[in-house]
């Protein structure tokens, strides 16, 4: 018995750290992990505007970005990636099924509302 609790705690525990849910319509600050950078946020920030499903990350003028102030860098659905289970930044249907994402690849962004992080190059 004591067995089977310790494994139904551990699985509990990994299945809450990967999904975490989508918040709530808003606005908040989430920090930039650069993928070059293993993950490492170099100070950078940025905006995130949630409203239902769709996603918009704004450039916050705060760091050393390419860009300006109030640019988007990023928009489109909040969907969940089938191979991974992470969140992603999809715009078409087809992204949940996507072989690559984030860093520096040619898939949809990651976002990581867990940590409050959205994956770049």
């Amino acid at each position: 018995m004591k067995i089977l609790i310790l494994c139904l705690t551990i699985f509990l525990a990994t299945t809450a750290a990967t999904s975490a849910q989508i918040p709530k319509s808003g606005t908040y600050i989430y920090k930039i992990a650069f993928a070059e950078a293993n993950g490492k946020s170099l100070g950078a920030t940025c905006i995130v505007v949630i409203r239902g499903d769709k996603i918009k990350i704004v450039h916050d003028g705060k760091a050393s970005l390419t860009g300006q102030k109030g640019d988007i860098i990023e928009q489109g659905i909040i969907m969940k990636h089938v191979r991974t289970g992470k969140w992603i930044i999809g715009h078409n249907s087809k992204d949940k099924y996507a072989k690559d994402i984030g860093g520096c690849s040619e898939g949809p962004s990651i976002i990581d509302f867990r940590h409050k992080k959205f994956w770049m190059c």
